[in-house]
């Protein structure tokens, strides 16, 4: 899928993916193997586990399987496991190879055959670092208080929980251009921002949700069993699997 048809995320996600490549080859040009490898540690942990790998989940098991938001997912992931299986490979060399020749089903191949994977090309690299840093901060905000709401027994994941944030006007048209892709960010059933408050100031407040679970996306919605044929689900799971698919932007 081409990059302009890719979700807002999937193209940050290049970006960290990009500037990570940048950095781990500016190491390995001075022969320093300790920082590149700490700096894909770094990826790994935050930007992929703890951030975009988590969001991606929901998109990747529920979206029709041939639409457009699941396939750009696949294909921002294709770029990111080139990215790292290449720049892992002159440190963890056998790891490499054996992701590498999963990947390629070619066993004739090698990683080491290969130069390191090419970027598709963005124009507006910065200006999606400084949207996402900002709500990646709030949103590390939100999952402070989703924990704090798990460990007092009040809800189990956080899809259970339905979020109101409270924030300055920056941060509100920052949240609400969104869209409804801010529960997707968020990983919560429902979202919604409120009028604002002093800048800087974030009230988050998290609350239990009284709708049912669709047994498909694990989302808490009203209209959990709106259709009789599937009585189970969600009306969103039912035109992903039956209809046209939901439309997805952002997230």
């Amino acid at each position: 899928v081409r990059v302009e048809e890719w979700m807002e995320i999937d193209r940050y996600a290049l970006v960290l993916t990009d500037e990570l490549q940048k950095k781990v080859l500016a190491h390995y040009a001075k022969f320093e193997f300790q920082p590149a490898m700490q700096a894909i540690q770094n990826f790994c942990s935050e930007d992929l586990g703890g951030f975009y790998l988590d969001i991606l989940k929901d998109r990747l098991y529920t979206t029709n399987a041939k639409s457009i938001p699941r396939r750009a997912a696949q294909t921002a992931l294709h770029h990111i496991l080139q990215t790292l299986t290449r720049l892992i490979a002159p440190v963890l060399s056998f790891t490499a190879e054996e992701i590498w020749v999963v990947v390629r089903k070619n066993n004739d191949d090698s990683v080491f055959l290969h130069q390191y994977h090419p970027q598709p090309e963005l124009t507006n690299a910065a200006e999606l670092v400084a949207r996402w840093t900002g709500i990646r901060a709030i949103r590390g905000e939100v999952m402070k208080q989703i924990e704090e709401k798990r460990a007092a027994g009040l809800i189990g994941s956080s899809l259970q929980a339905e979020i109101k944030a409270t924030v300055g006007m920056k941060n509100k048209l920052l949240l609400n251009s969104l869209k409804n892709d801010l529960r997707f960010v968020m990983i919560t059933s429902a979202a919604s921002v409120n009028e604002e408050t002093d800048e800087g100031m974030n009230e988050i407040v998290v609350t239990p949700s009284s709708h049912a679970k669709c047994e498909r996306c694990w989302h808490y919605r009203a209209d959990v069993g709106s259709n009789a044929e599937h009585p189970t689900i969600c009306a969103r799971c039912v035109g992903n699997l039956f209809g046209t698919g939901e439309t997805r932007t952002y997230a």
